[in-house]
């Protein structure tokens, strides 16, 4: 018996396969086509092998919220979502127009400081948040860009627009999933990828090089990715990358500071390293300059950053732009830089610093999603519809408490896309995380993992909160 998508159900979500009518929209035609000619049997062993070949690939992440760590595959559905060419065309000019305006920013608030003394931006917002770094004060980094890579998370309501949920500046994962899912989609649908005109993400790695080429001073960099160590819930990731870049992957053994240069341990002896794709936390980077405990970083290396004998990806510093209250200022921060209209709109947003936004929050919490200032990971966050009283007055408290490190956003209804569920299609949430690179130009990768909330009913994407991927086909 063939598949079919004669039962799937919309409901009253914006569903990004089906109209409300159930009209298939375009881009779709040729998957659905695909899809109801083969049997439930087909799909079944395909879902299948995705997934033994995701363990065989060793793409893995660990889960430490339950006590030891848990080491799992990232789900995969097959079901490729679909975005036309002129939506992604919005999405790249308005994601390179807010990277350029969040590295003006973030270079600004480490010298001139222009836009917190004219009261654009609080000055007590940047200098109580977590992710301000002191020492980085007076930086000036190579090439004057901070933030190098960049996962920026996006979300569609209920009209379609999409939206910007949050930035993520200071070390994005996700991209190994991105390409491994395309990958698989080759493996599995070759033939519709290749009648539906998808663009490519396979070069991700050569542009990631380039781009990190372009920051050293001298030919022929020596580049190396920098990983906490295998324990890490990305540690695949960072294995991957090195290796599809064909640069060292290195630890805080294989880094020493000799001579005022950074250099790795090579069976040749001690070899200069360049630059570094640091996948290390701002802090833990070096004991001598951060944290005084960390045991992953390599001393004195932020020494050596500062008298540009090394360069870093993403430059130490960039967390402050990740702060979830200063994402309420994007807006204003585009508007100020770059005298524009934010492309992307912001998703409406409480600040819980302010009075008034505060007494709505604690108002209204039962409506609203609370997240933290500096958690990420689903972690820290209140989806108040599905919380109980008790845990909206728990919130209540520690908003009172520390109201700076709180903001609320409206509960927006997630766009679905349909996913295969005991081998029938059923609506999930998902959203998007597209991969900006920012070399000698920003450049967006068209596509971007799409994370789906496979739990039914759930609105939480991420991966260590019971989340799933998906390919993303962005048409030429």
């Amino acid at each position: 018996m063939n598949f079919s998508f004669s039962n799937y159900q919309t409901e009253n979500f914006f569903d990004e396969m089906f109209g409300p009518s159930g009209e298939i929209r375009p881009g779709y035609e040729h998957l659905k086509n695909k899809f109801e000619n083969l049997t439930h049997e087909d799909l079944t062993n395909r879902q299948l092998a995705t997934e033994r070949a995701l363990l065989s690939m060793g793409i893995t992440f660990n889960v430490y919220s339950e006590g030891e760590g848990t080491e799992r595959i990232m789900p995969i559905d097959i079901i490729p979502r679909v975005l036309s060419n002129a939506e992604w065309e919005w999405l790249e000019k308005g994601l390179k127009q807010r990277i350029k305006a969040l590295n003006m920013f973030i270079d600004d608030v480490y010298n001139d400081q222009n836009i917190l003394n004219d009261g654009i931006v609080p000055r007590e917002l940047i200098e109580s948040s977590k992710c301000f770094l002191k020492p980085c004060i007076g930086l000036k980094p190579p090439k004057g860009i901070w933030c190098h890579i960049t996962g920026t998370d996006l979300i569609k309501g209920d009209d379609g627009t999409f939206m910007v949920l949050e930035d993520n500046l200071r070390c994005p994962s996700g991209v190994s999933y991105m390409l491994e899912n395309r990958e698989l989609s080759k493996q599995i649908f070759p033939d519709v990828l290749a009648r539906t005109g998808v663009r490519p993400v396979s070069d991700y790695p050569t542009r990631l090089l380039q781009m990190l080429q372009h920051l050293a001073d001298r030919p022929n960099p020596t580049v190396a990715v920098l990983t906490p160590g295998s324990y890490n819930s990305a540690y695949f990731e960072h294995s991957y990358l090195a290796q599809q870049m064909g640069v060292e992957l290195v630890d805080t053994r294989d880094l020493v500071v000799s001579d005022g240069y950074v250099k790795m341990r090579t069976t040749n002896g001690l070899q200069i390293v360049d630059v570094i794709y640091r996948r290390i936390d701002d802090t833990f980077m070096d004991p001598d300059a951060f944290r005084e405990d960390s045991l992953i970083g390599i001393p004195g290396i932020f020494e050596v950053y500062k008298k540009g004998r090394v360069a870093l990806a993403n430059a130490p510093g960039t967390g402050v732009a990740d702060d979830k209250v200063v994402y309420a200022y994007v807006p204003r921060i585009i508007k100020y830089y770059l005298g524009e209209e934010a492309i992307i709109p912001n998703v409406q947003t409480y600040i819980c610093g302010e009075e008034e936004d505060m007494q709505y929050v604690l108002e209204n919490i039962s409506e609203l999603v609370v997240k933290e200032a500096n958690e990420a990971g689903g972690y820290g966050m209140l989806i108040g519809p599905k919380a109980t009283e008790e845990e909206h007055e728990l919130f209540r408290q520690k908003i009172k408490a520390n109201p700076r490190n709180y903001i609320a956003q409206p509960t927006i209804s997630l766009s679905r896309v349909p996913c295969m569920v005991d081998g029938h299609a059923e609506g999930r949430h998902v959203d998007l995380r597209p991969y900006i690179l920012y070399g000698d130009d920003i450049s967006v990768i068209p596509g971007g993992l799409t994370r789906v909330a496979l739990r039914k009913g759930s609105l939480v994407v991420n991966s260590s909160q019971g989340g799933g991927g998906k390919d993303t086909w962005v048409l030429y």
